[in-house]
C-alpha cells in the first residue's frame, strides 16, 4: 500500500547567473508540486470492508472508484475480519490481493476493530497499511488526522493529544477533515452537546467535516459548523430495515475539492449490489435521508 507522502523540494541560489537558474528551477519545482496535489482535486471515502463482509461487494466498490480517476483513496478501517491473531496474517494478505489492481492510488487506513484488537494484530496493521495507528497527511490545501478508536467506544486520551498537537502544527490549512473508525461523537452530537473534547478542538482548529464509520449506516449530523459524517458500508453487512432510504446501502463517497469549497457526493453501487443512485451528502440526516420517497421501499440488495 502507497504512503502517499508529498516531498518537500527546497533550490537555492547565490547570485548572478546561479541566481536566474534557481529562480528558474524553483519555479518549476512549483509547476511540479502543482500539478502533484493542485487545488482542484478528488478523491474517495470508503466505508467498512468488513463486519461479516458480502462477498463481492468491496471489490466492486474498488471498480467504480478507480473508474472515478480520485488522486487518492481514504477507508474508515475494518479492512479484515479479524479478532483472531493466528488468522490476522492470511486476512491482511487477501485484502492486499484485492487490492493490488488498483495500488495506483494512494491508501489511507483508518484502524477498525476488526483490524486491531491485540498487540499482535497492531502490528500487522502497522506493517500491511504502511502507517501509524493515527498520523496525518496533506494533499494540496486540505489536511487529514486519522485517529485509532478501534480498541475504545471513546477517543482514548494520547488520541486527543495527538490530534491537538497536529491541528496547531498544520492551522494554516485551509480544509480539515478527522477521520475515525468508531463514531464517539455520535451521542453528543444527536443530542447537541458541543461539551466534548473533539468536538471542542475541531471548531478550535477549523476543521469542517469529522468522518467515521462502524455502523455502516450513511448518516449526517451538524454541529456549530462541524459536519459529522457516518458512511455507508463498503462491504460489510447491512443492519436493521436494510433500506436504502434509512441510510443502509453499499457504496462510497466521492469528494471534489475546488480551492477552499468542497463536495460530497454519495455513491450508491450499482447492480448487482446497488441501484447506481447518487445523492448529495446534504440530502442525509441523522435519521437517514431527509427527503424520502413516498413509494415503498425495500431492502438494499
Amino acid at each position: 500500500m502507497q504512503r502517499g507522502m508529498f516531498d518537500r523540494l527546497r533550490i537555492r541560489a547565490r547570485y548572478g547567473r546561479a541566481f536566474i537558474l534557481g529562480g528558474l528551477l524553483v519555479a518549476l519545482l512549483l509547476c511540479i508540486r502543482g500539478a502533484a496535489a493542485p487545488d482542484s482535486f478528488r478523491f474517495a471515502i470508503l466505508g467498512d470492508r468488513t463486519g461479516e463482509a458480502q462477498t463481492g461487494v468491496y471489490e466492486q466498490v474498488w471498480k467504480e472508484v478507480a473508474a472515478e480517476g480520485p488522486a487518492f483513496v481514504v477507508s474508515v478501517g475494518d479492512t479484515i475480519q479479524g479478532m483472531n491473531d493466528a488468522s490476522a496474517e492470511a486476512e491482511w494478505l487477501e485484502a492486499g490481493r484485492i487490492l493490488k489492481p488498483f495500488q495506483r492510488y494512494p491508501l489511507y487506513l483508518a484502524p477498525g476493530n476488526h483490524d486491531i484488537w491485540s498487540e499482535a494484530s497492531e502490528r500487522l496493521f502497522r506493517q500491511h497499511a504502511a502507517h501509524p495507528v493515527h498520523y496525518s497527511f496533506d494533499y494540496g490545501q486540505a489536511h487529514f488526522t486519522i485517529l485509532d478508536n478501534s480498541r475504545s467506544e471513546e477517543l482514548p486520551a494520547q488520541e486527543l493529544v495527538f490530534l491537538e498537537a497536529d491541528l496547531k502544527a498544520h492551522a494554516g490549512q485551509p480544509l480539515k477533515i478527522i477521520v475515525s473508525h468508531r463514531p464517539s461523537w455520535l451521542l453528543n452530537v444527536a443530542l447537541r452537546n458541543p461539551n466534548f473534547a473533539l468536538h471542542q478542538l475541531a471548531r478550535r482548529y477549523g476543521v469542517r467535516y469529522v468522518v467515521a464509520g462502524h455502523v455502516h449506516q450513511m448518516l449526517r449530523l451538524e454541529l456549530e459548523g462541524v459536519t459529522y459524517v457516518s458512511m455507508a458500508s463498503s462491504g460489510g453487512h447491512l443492519r436493521l430495515s436494510g433500506v436504502y432510504e434509512d441510510g443502509w446501502f453499499f457504496g462510497h463517497a466521492l469528494v471534489e475539492v475546488r480551492g477552499k469549497s468542497i463536495d460530497f457526493q454519495i455513491r450508491e453501487l450499482s447492480a448487482p449490489h446497488g441501484d447506481g443512485r447518487i445523492t448529495k451528502l446534504t440530502d442525509w440526516g441523522m435519521a437517514g435521508l431527509v427527503k424520502r420517497d413516498r413509494r415503498e421501499s425495500s431492502p438494499a440488495k
